[in-house]
């Protein structure tokens, strides 16, 4: 980026080959030893210009405050890692700015998970006598299957406990769709007498 983007300031700009810039000096006073004044002055510099800048980008006053303050401390988390012969001290920090506010969207677009949700809470936990009760009535089912003729109970099998579609039953069997579905209507007629006699 360059002056032109806007993210140069006054203060910034200084001719090729005098050596470091104020702020690039700042900057590295933090890097080098977390240098609390250097970081007052470069915050007192650079939050309200990249409040401004997030404002005028779209963002609310709230927002931009709360996104400026990110851009700030990641600033002194890593100012170890800045360079000015790759970029300016405004132009490193207003790209952090940039980066942030992209983050930002993402973060209002993509809602927030609701662990509380009914969706994410599990199951309460059955009391045993119903366990076994609802054993029981598994092994009723298994051996009320067990008594239908072989092709009704492959048919079931692949409609029920392979939750297979119908269609794709009719073209395994090779049986007309229509037949697939009778057969299997007519397993759960029997199924279900065979349960209600018992």
């Amino acid at each position: 980026m360059t002056a032109s983007d806007g993210f140069d300031t006054p203060e910034a700009t200084d001719t090729a080959g005098r050596g470091a810039k104020p702020l690039d000096r700042l900057i590295e006073a933090v890097g080098a030893c977390q240098d609390r004044q250097a970081f007052q002055a470069l915050f007192a510099h650079f939050a309200p210009r990249i409040k401004s800048y997030l404002m005028q980008s779209g963002s609310d006053a709230g927002q931009a405050e709360e996104v400026a303050q990110e851009v700030m401390i990641t600033v002194w988390r890593r100012a170890a890692l800045f360079d000015r012969r790759l970029a300016s001290a405004s132009t490193w920090i207003f790209t952090i700015a940039r980066n942030k506010r992209i983050d930002s969207i993402r973060r209002q677009r993509r809602p927030q998970i609701d662990f509380e949700d009914p969706a994410f809470v599990p199951d309460p936990v059955a009391p045993a006598d119903r366990i076994f009760e609802e054993g029981e009535d598994a092994e009723r089912v298994r051996a009320a299957i067990e008594t239908l003729p072989e092709e009704q109970r492959a048919l079931l099998r692949m409609a029920f406990f392979e939750d297979k579609p119908h269609s794709e039953i009719a073209s395994l069997c090779s049986l007309p769709l229509g037949t697939v579905k009778s057969r299997i209507r007519l397993a759960m007629t029997r199924l279900r007498k065979q349960l209600k006699d018992e």
